[in-house]
């Protein structure tokens, strides 16, 4: 038996990662051309996950998921998957720990449990993060990723059998770090995870209302001689917390990830476009036919999605395209993701930058190290240099900003 129920934390409004989210749950952030949770949803499923629950706290997060997930059953017939999605009831919950009570206790689970946090994106072999779990009799088993930056996670100091010692959040200094690995926000529960918070040492933690994973449930279970394992993953990690992040791992992901993994063709080497449509198919036998011939000039990997127009003279380089997005004569867009229903006008040209839906970048425009939210516009000529514009602003023409906030 493996592991059959996942829940999925998603509370608070995501703040480091504005202006993507002043209106979006961050779990529903687009990213290669699908919503974050999207990834997850499909990678636990594929690993036999029956059952998620999505522990949503607030408007946004419940209203945006709901809408697009649903129950999940159109899930079988777009990727070939069964899961079945459910909800925790409205409750102000203080931390994610709680959003993970909750859930359980709502729908009566009392079997060995796996959380994911909303806002990540990851590779791990379920089946012997399990086994791990089960050989050890752990009360939690905690995904471990060594990782050079540890300063803004937490840390765990492990023993020769992987049982971890210490627990450190969030150090603030790199020599306070008692090793290299880092807390992933994957987490094996058992079946007691539930009874933990019956006895003395938990029923305290939720009295005060100290139920963050990292912060309080782990060092003080750890503290009270609970066996807490560490299980070492190999696979890519993501924390998608901020524009930076989300940029890092959709470049990263849009350069190993295969073709199937992007629900994509590979028309050329790199280069990989969405959609099995009569027209979808005679997007792509365009773009192979202007790519070959020099009329669109593409570097590195490039993703592109459904009915997507793009102009002559363009030049892709490491791209994210989402679908219904225009993009005009003599563009440049370099290391840089387009959401969905996106204008970008003629000799507009934007590097690093991530460009939110339903937005206008102008004709001649610049945007370098920049972040639209969505249903932003950027005039002609404007250029905009380390800027972030938040949802439905307008930037007129000519403009030039610098190291901005446009709120």
């Amino acid at each position: 038996m493996g592991v059959r129920v996942a829940v999925i934390p998603i509370g608070g409004e995501a703040v480091r990662l504005r202006p993507l989210t002043v209106e979006t749950s961050k779990a529903m952030v687009r990213i290669l051309n699908r919503p974050l949770a999207e990834f997850t949803v499909v990678n636990l499923a594929r690993q036999g996950v029956e059952e998620i629950i999505m522990g949503v706290r607030g408007y946004y997060n419940y209203k945006d998921i709901y809408d697009y997930f649903g129950e999940g059953y159109w899930l079988e017939g777009e990727y070939g998957i069964k899961v079945r999605l459910r909800y925790m009831p409205r409750v102000e919950t203080r931390g994610n720990a709680e959003a993970v009570k909750v859930s359980l206790e709502y729908y009566g689970i009392k079997e060995p449990v796996l959380v994911v946090q909303g806002d990540n994106l990851f590779e791990i072999d379920l089946d012997s993060f399990y086994k791990v779990h089960e050989a050890n009799k752990a009360f939690m088993t905690i995904a471990l990723k060594e990782e050079e930056r540890v300063e803004e996670f937490g840390v765990a100091a492990v023993d020769e059998k992987m049982r971890i010692l210490k627990f450190v959040e969030k150090p603030k200094r790199r020599e306070d770090a008692p090793s290299n690995l880092v807390n992933t926000g994957l987490y094996l529960l058992s079946e007691d995870f539930l009874n933990f918070f019956e006895g003395d040492v938990g029923s305290k933690l939720y009295r005060e209302g100290l139920m963050d994973f990292g912060s309080n449930v782990i060092p003080t279970a750890i503290s009270a001689g609970l066996p807490v394992y560490g299980y070492v993953t190999k696979g890519f990690w993501f924390d998608v917390g901020s524009p930076e992040r989300y940029l890092d791992a959709s470049l990263y992901l849009l350069s190993n990830l295969s073709p199937s993994d992007l629900a994509s063709e590979e028309i050329l080497p790199r280069v990989f476009v969405q959609g099995t449509s009569p027209e979808s198919l005679a997007l792509k036998r365009e773009l192979r036919e202007r790519i070959n011939s020099g009329d669109i000039r593409v570097e590195g990997s490039v993703l592109i999605g459904r009915h997507v127009k793009i102009g002559r003279g363009v030049h892709l380089r490491n791209a994210v395209i989402d679908n219904y997005t225009v993009i005009g004569d003599g563009a440049e867009i370099s290391d840089s993701v387009i959401m969905d229903r996106s204008v970008v006008e003629t000799n507009a040209h934007i590097e690093r930058s991530i460009v939110g839906r339903h937005c206008l970048v102008g004709e001649g425009a610049r945007l370098i190290g920049s972040v639209l939210g969505n249903d932003a516009a950027v005039g002609n000529n404007s250029v905009l240099i380390n800027v972030k514009v938040w949802p439905h602003k307008i930037v007129n023409n000519g403009v030039r900003l610098e190291n901005f906030v446009l709120t």
